[in-house]
């Protein structure tokens, strides 16, 4: 990929027109997708594209209709059987993959497992007829409260083997959330570790089951892996151990041939108020999406080693780390720790010792490794790297300018992707082979996916006018529903714009068909009117040398309204001053406007964020206009929000 700016200086929050970096002729001509006319062709019939993706998979009967729409409500590939585990696993069996590395772990302490495709075979098949022998059947829902081992992705494989419905929950949520989420499923069997690593300490996840399962009537057995040797309650009846019931179990169960809108999985979504929102994905048009976009987006060849840093307990761990790279017979790593533990250079420390040649990783992660410096990385030898991947929320044009030099060393593509939890997978990306990417900007839809940015009556936006991101037509990965409550998923998603899922973000489209996000709609202050985006003011800081990372929230203001505070944590090299808040003041007023100038700058040494990397800004807003802070059992390290109020109250 070479870089070809028209315009070295970088002008506004984004800059749309500035630079283009096109594949290399060597990328492209090794490419899985050479051809662009891609796009036309699934344009033209865009059914078709998708039958024809759907193709690749195995089906142990054709399906008759590609889509039945009965608005909102979708259903692909109906009639057609499959089983997603027997994708993942058994047809690489006969496909000469018998030895391949499935999975590749690293543990926080250092200690590592491969899992080839027979072991994975073996180990999941043997947990499949542990599950059917305690009465697990087809339909019954199974939650899982897990770090990052191998035992998370072969448990979620069992269930889809034997038509069980699995739901993840994410390893960071206290008891109370957890609760919430296996009541709301009606779960029948918990799988959860006595303890999990968390930077040299042991989470007590086992006795936050027991706290959740306190006020539960459904769950009938906890199957408990041993991690950590850490000791646990274990209820007599009620409480078995993993490798007691491994140690006996038969090896082979039989693939259960499933509806492709059966469920295959209930995953809630973050930062939920109220009744946890289960989104619902079923079997074939999400195993359709998820392989065809992986193996598309990340150019998935037969020797690579391919890592997603994303949590399984969140969307892209479910679509990237287990589902799209099996499916495709690839190589995954799995990690269970943070990115700086034991030092600041844990994944480059990883990418050098298995070789990595695709990452895939978070704008915010990416922010953080710039504030720690170049050095870390420069110290660990990258050169196995031949793509790189952005995931989570908008990267603003800064950090993948240094993803793509420091990392890629100016030789790796990158693609940012843009979808959601409830797309199932990626919607709007680059392929690498064939496009030209403006750093800051999604790309463009993938073929056979329409995406627009309308205003609120939802007619089409000009060119390079600020929208709101709609999706005009199915596609295979969609939600089918939020789980035992219909209604609430024609409520939030389609009842905004008539024949259109509304996104909840905003974008521009720009003259060349590129998307740029800007962020949820509920991330735009109101400043006397005039309504600015966060991720605008968050780019414009960024764009100052000093700061590696901002987060820009909106504070009740008795005249305009809402007022701009920014939370802002430096480069190693820099230390906050007046002077310095005054001149990251005038920063931003130069680079959008004076009414973008934030009130309030404040300097942190961390930001609070959610173990997957997410800032929560939500936590922000409440210091900000001195609320009582909400559910803060997600965070990385709870200590920041403490220092925060602190200072913003002093």
């Amino acid at each position: 990929m070479t870089g070809q700016p028209a315009n070295a200086n970088l002008k506004g929050a984004f800059f749309l027109d500035e630079m283009v970096f096109h594949p290399s002729p060597e990328f492209r001509k090794n490419a899985n997708v050479q051809d662009a006319r891609i796009y036309l062709d699934a344009e033209e019939n865009w059914l078709e594209y998708w039958n024809k993706e759907a193709e690749k998979l195995h089906w142990f009967q054709k399906w008759n209709f590609t889509l039945r729409w009965e608005q909102p409500f979708a259903k692909w590939f109906v009639g057609g059987k499959l089983n997603a585990s027997y994708n993942c696993i058994d047809r690489h069996l006969h496909e000469g993959r018998k030895n391949k590395a499935a999975i590749i772990f690293e543990g926080e302490p250092g200690d590592s497992r491969v899992l080839t495709y027979q072991d994975l075979y073996r180990e999941v098949t043997k947990f499949a007829n542990v599950l059917k022998d305690l009465g697990v059947k087809k339909g019954d829902r199974v939650s899982m409260y897990m770090p990052m081992i191998p035992e998370l992705p072969i448990a979620m494989l069992a269930c889809a083997r034997i038509g069980a419905v699995h739901s993840v929950v994410f390893g960071g949520f206290a008891a109370g959330s957890l609760r919430d989420r296996i009541n709301d499923a009606g779960s029948k069997v918990v799988i959860t570790v006595d303890g999990g690593y968390r930077r040299g300490k042991v989470l007590p996840m086992k006795k936050n089951v027991d706290e959740a399962l306190k006020e539960n009537d459904t769950v009938e057995k906890v199957i408990v892996v041993k991690r950590t040797g850490t000791e646990v309650d274990m209820v007599e009846g009620r409480d078995l151990w993993y490798h007691d019931l491994m140690k006996d179990a038969l090896i082979g169960c039989p693939a259960e041939a499933m509806n492709a809108d059966d469920m295959l999985f209930i995953l809630y979504t973050s930062g939920t108020t109220g009744k946890p929102k289960g989104i619902v994905h079923g079997t074939g048009g999400y195993m359709v999406g998820v392989s065809s976009t992986h193996r598309m987006v990340f150019d998935i060849k037969e020797d690579d080693i391919y890592w997603c840093t994303a949590d399984i307990g969140w969307i892209t761990g479910h679509s990237y780390v287990v589902y799209g790279p099996l499916a495709n017979g690839a190589t995954t790593v799995i990690f269970e720790g943070a990115p700086d533990y034991p030092a600041r250079d844990r994944f480059w420390e990883i990418i050098e010792k298995y070789a990595v040649t695709i990452l895939y990783t978070a704008p915010t992660a990416i922010r953080a490794f710039m504030k720690w410096g170049d050095h870390w990385p420069a110290g660990r030898d990258l050169s196995s790297l031949r793509l790189l991947g952005s995931v989570g929320e908008p990267i603003n044009p800064e950090a993948w300018l240094w993803y793509y030099n420091n990392i890629g060393k100016k030789r790796c593509p990158v693609v940012d992707t843009w979808w959601q939890t409830e797309t199932g997978h990626i919607m709007v990306s680059s392929l690498p082979g064939i496009s030209a990417a403006k750093p800051g900007s999604a790309t463009m839809p993938l073929p056979g996916i329409e995406v627009d940015v309308v205003d609120p009556a939802g007619n089409p936006v000009p060119a390079g006018q600020s929208g709101l991101l709609v999706i005009k037509r199915p596609w295979p990965g969609m939600l089918l529903t939020v789980y035992n409550d219909p209604q609430r998923y024609v409520d939030q998603y389609w009842s905004e714009f008539e024949n259109m899922y509304f996104t909840g973000d905003r974008a521009v489209k720009d003259k060349d068909g590129y998307f740029w996000m800007l962020g949820r709609v509920d991330d735009v202050i109101n400043v006397s009117g005039h309504r600015i985006g966060t991720m605008e003011v968050e780019s414009a800081l960024v764009d100052h040398p000093a700061v590696a990372e901002a987060a820009v929230i909106g504070k009740t203001h008795e005249i305009k309204g809402q007022a701009i505070s920014a939370f802002v944590t430096l480069r190693d090299n820099y230390v906050g001053s007046d002077e310095l808040v005054q001149e990251l003041k005038k920063h931003v007023a130069a680079k959008i406007g004076a009414l973008a100038r934030p009130d309030d700058i404040f300097f942190t040494a961390e930001l609070p964020k959610t173990r997957s990397g997410k800032i929560m800004r939500r936590l922000l807003r409440d210091i900000a206009d001195g609320k009582a802070l909400g559910d803060t059992s997600t965070l990385a390290n709870p200590e920041t929000i403490a220092e925060l109020k602190e200072s913003y109250t002093d």
